[in-house]
């Protein structure tokens, strides 16, 4: 059975809005060959979760009213967080969502808006991690605090597989509770008095946390921008990779191959060209490479493949999209010792202090699962996680695509990017969300250069990724 005969073949009733016949074909994704469609079966027999299961839906929630009461501190409020704009994109998402649920109850309500695995974590991990559990209840392997900088054998474990032959070492890795964690503890390494930039659109906590931080000016309205971020547009005309000749020097520039949300790749060239702009200007790259395991061509998967990227990058990474540990929480940071200040004071000097002073290392437990990722079964079992997540992907480009959508990403990366020209991306999220009764991402979300854009993750259950694109084809063809 192809993908798009699995897709007719699951049925729900759909109330059509319009016709996409003014979208384009333009210089979207081509269809997947139908040899490379084919579902393996015992993940395409999956059946959708009842209507009750609520595995892969966010579950963020918007912080409620504030009580008023009669007594008030003296502590003003950091005016920083006064910058930030309406609610945290997710949490924003999952309100709306709510609310949309309490509208249709009986609804099934189907996400594929935030990027939160839904697959089991394979065995492989789990039954190392639960033997470290075990192990905590008997005097001979009980352990405390470990090393802030995390299990001496996982960083050597992550050194030799995920950076054989780069000149990186097990002393210039960190593990974390994860990539975004770090994200918020480099801006604090940073401090207020950097310019940043970012990449348009981009993840949103490298803007947020660097408000927060107070490296930014105001929110400007009419430009949909903080003031002092340089903001490097990516668009689809100059192949979602920005024109360095047209961005302002900067001390810190957040880069993230492949990217989220567009779902694009840098090429080797273009990291070559985005390294030498660091070093021309004596900026500091951090380059997150979360979604590196999704890469199937031959596009670097680090930073530090390219060359003299170690005297002007850090790397951050996460083991949350490639075995599932979204919930575990475990990533790691790497700051080669080459990397220095402008007063040739050791990057990784100044980080590990952070690290020491507001982190008292990953969990002992999650570690073991870490080592197990690492393993060659374990090596193998995320592979194929992964595998299944691309396959997702397959599915829902094709079926933007045959409805006469440009489509973006879901060659390199587990999100596709539809464009919707002319409209309002918060329009169509709720357009979708009305009548299909299924959860995107508006793009605008990540920045201006996300407007007209929706992203849709491939992080479902098959059953609901099928009965997903059923609904998008009756509600657009």
């Amino acid at each position: 059975m192809s993908l798009m005969a699995a897709v007719q073949g699951v049925s729900t009733p759909v109330t059509s809005t319009r016709s996409p016949a003014s979208l384009g074909h333009g210089a979207g994704l081509r269809p997947a060959s139908p040899s490379s469609l084919f579902l393996r079966a015992r993940r395409a027999a999956k059946p959708s979760p009842p209507a009750g299961d609520r595995r892969g839906v966010c579950h963020c929630v918007a912080s409620p009213p504030t009580e008023q009461t009669g007594h008030k501190t003296k502590v003003s409020r950091n005016a920083n967080m006064g910058k930030l704009q309406a609610g945290y994109l997710f949490p924003e998402i999952a309100r709306r969502r709510s609310a949309h649920m309490l509208k249709y109850p009986d609804a099934h309500v189907i996400s594929l808006g935030i990027g939160d695995t839904t697959e089991p974590i394979p065995e492989v991990i789990t039954s190392a991690m639960a033997v470290k559990a075990q192990e905590l209840s008997t005097f001979e392997g009980y352990s405390g605090y470990g090393a802030e900088q995390g299990d001496k054998k996982l960083r050597a474990g992550i050194a030799s597989t995920y950076y054989k032959d780069l000149g990186i070492e097990e002393s210039d890795i960190f593990v974390s509770d994860g990539a975004k964690c770090d994200i918020s503890r480099l801006q604090l390494l940073f401090g207020a008095n950097v310019k940043m930039a970012v990449q348009d659109p981009s993840y949103p906590a490298y803007v947020d946390s660097s408000v927060i931080m107070g490296q930014t000016g105001l929110y400007q309205k009419d430009i949909e921008k903080f003031g002092n971020i340089e903001y490097m547009r990516c668009t689809a005309e100059n192949g979602f990779f920005p024109d360095l000749t047209k961005v302002s020097k900067t001390d810190i520039i957040f880069f993230c191959s492949p990217n989220n949300p567009t779902g694009s790749t840098a090429s080797r060239d273009q990291l070559t060209k985005l390294v030498q702009f660091a070093r021309e200007n004596g900026s500091i790259i951090v380059y997150d490479s979360a979604y590196s395991m999704y890469i199937s061509d031959d596009s670097p998967r680090s930073i530090f493949e390219i060359p003299g990227a170690k005297e002007v990058a850090i790397e951050t990474s996460s083991f949350s999209k490639f075995a599932g540990f979204t919930g575990v929480r475990l990533g790691w940071t790497v700051v080669p010792k080459e990397l220095v200040f402008s007063d040739g004071f050791p990057v990784a000097k100044d980080f590990n202090r952070i690290v020491c002073t507001c982190f008292n290392g990953a969990s002992n437990i999650a570690q073991a699962g870490g080592l197990a990722c690492l393993s060659p079964e374990g090596l193998k079992a995320m592979d194929d996680v992964v595998t299944f997540y691309k396959e997702n992907t397959e599915i829902i480009v094709e079926t933007f695509t045959s409805l006469g959508f440009n489509v973006y990403g879901g060659k390199n990366a587990p999100y596709v990017w539809v464009h919707f020209p002319g409209r309002s991306s918060w329009d169509v999220f709720a357009e979708i969300l009305e009548k299909t009764h299924l959860v995107t991402t508006p793009g605008s979300g990540f920045g201006p250069g996300g407007e007209g854009f929706i992203r849709v993750s491939a992080f479902g259950h098959r059953g609901n990724v099928l009965e997903a694109c059923k609904r998008l084809k009756q509600l657009y063809q």
